[in-house]
């Protein structure tokens, strides 16, 4: 199957054959005809399987025979979780449509509002947002929803998983109801999609890989190590190859800053990414990741989400994460597009009831192997009655010694607004919509 079989334009042909597209992918293939027929959809498809380019094309298409935009009233929304992701989709939808006339802008927090009311104020056909800051205009009075044909929901799991339910409501409330509204996710638990089935009109569905899966060409390796030896194994692993691009997961902000401050210390360029660093920080360290100015990125969960670079050869889960399908996403920036990937984690004896629920969400066994010199104290313990961390303890701690990870942090009051970003590292996240936080 080819492009030109999906019925698209020449204008973003020309486009995709000048960045090296040849073929689709399943995704693809799937949902463009679909999208440009006019259907609501429901796609799922794992990470790096092109879900931008599958709603940002058609979308594009659909603007070029639009005309042009009318001044605060956009065309299509475009709503996600998290501010890199917002500009990553910016990105690819200037690549798609560089033959075409189409305006497009990012609205999300951390930076000044006065650019994007400008931008809005000149008229813009596609409007890619986080739903807090999106709000913030829409009390301003800067934009206006009323005539926004289609609206894509992308990470939607994520979204209403991170407590976004209550800002969703608002926005659609805003907006009309005759339109075409598009989900994209690695997921949809249940409850997802019977929520996201109130707001959608008869909608068709793509899904290209079973839930909960991951790449075939990602390797999984798990290190045991005693909790406080965990710094000098990452170190010990990264040192393999000092050049290799490394993003590493720490479960909260402020470990994430320790863990770097520590890599720094023993002559690694590193620089961390979360909800607490103003968006100048976060941008310029995503940048520094993908021009190789720094070889380990560390970052929590969330910060995470729009991190899409080409061939990362390796993650590392410093920290399991809380809940397993999280992992899912965490290994999804490695071992993208057909690319090989590996997928390293330091789990310590109190984790090994989170290993556990990875191992047992994904079906499949996952290499466990001692490091020489860094062997733990205990073994790891598998069975149903494997320990967990308790709620609010953020790096376990061997017996009767004091742990030298990073401890545990929460923020103090409820989550900041303009973070876009959760202190769920910090406790046992739900699979519940939460009370929001801008992004």
């Amino acid at each position: 199957m080819s492009f030109e079989s999906l019925g698209l334009a020449p204008a973003l042909l020309r486009a995709l054959a000048e960045q090296g597209y040849a073929e689709p992918t399943p995704v693809q293939a799937g949902s463009i005809p679909l999208v440009l027929a006019g259907h609501d959809l429901l796609a799922a498809a794992q990470t790096g399987t092109g879900k931008t380019a599958a709603f940002a094309l058609p979308l594009l298409q659909k603007l070029s025979k639009a005309g042009p935009a009318t001044p605060r009233y956009p065309r299509a929304l475009v709503l996600t979780p998290t501010r890199e992701l917002a500009a990553q989709i910016l990105d690819n939808v200037q690549a798609y449509g560089k033959h075409i006339r189409i305006h497009a802008t990012t609205i999300f927090g951390g930076v000044g509002m006065g650019p994007q009311i400008n931008a809005l104020r000149r008229g813009v056909d596609l409007v890619i947002a986080t739903p807090g800051r999106l709000i913030d205009h829409m009390q301003q009075r800067s934009v206006d929803l009323s005539c926004v044909e289609t609206l894509v929901l992308d990470e939607a799991d994520r979204m209403l998983d991170m407590g976004f339910l209550p800002a969703l409501k608002r926005i659609l409330g805003a907006l009309p109801k005759q339109r075409q509204t598009l989900l994209f996710s690695a997921t949809f638990a249940p409850e997802i999609k019977a929520l996201a089935l109130q707001f959608m009109r008869e909608p068709r569905e793509v899904s290209v890989t079973p839930p909960n899966t991951v790449a075939a060409t990602v390797s999984h390796h798990v290190h045991p190590v005693d909790a406080e030896r965990k710094r000098e194994l990452l170190l010990h692993v990264l040192a393999q190859d000092s050049r290799r691009q490394t993003l590493v997961f720490s479960r909260t902000k402020h470990g994430a800053d320790k863990l770097v401050k520590y890599l720094e210390q023993s002559g690694v360029r590193a620089a961390a990414i979360h909800g607490n660093k103003s968006q100048n920080a976060r941008t310029k360290a995503l940048a520094d990741f993908k021009s190789g100015r720094i070889t380990v990125l560390v970052a929590t969960d969330i910060a995470a989400r729009g991190i899409d670079i080409d061939q990362l050869p390796m993650v590392i889960n410093f920290d399991l994460p809380m809940v397993a399908e999280d992992y899912v996403h965490r290994i999804g920036r490695t071992g993208r597009a057909g690319s090989e990937g590996m997928a390293v984690s330091l789990v310590s004896h109190d984790e090994s009831g989170l290993l556990r629920d990875i191992r047992k969400l994904l079906k499949d066994e996952i290499s466990i192997s001692d490091v020489p010199g860094f062997a733990p104290s205990a073994p790891l313990r598998l069975d149903a009655g494997a320990p967990r961390p308790k709620q609010g303890q953020r790096q376990p701690r061997a017996p009767q010694q004091r742990s030298q990870g990073t401890p545990s942090h929460r923020p103090h009051g409820h989550a900041q607004q303009g973070n876009g970003e959760h202190a769920a590292g910090n406790r046992k996240r739900r699979r519940r919509p939460r009370p929001a936080a801008k992004a």
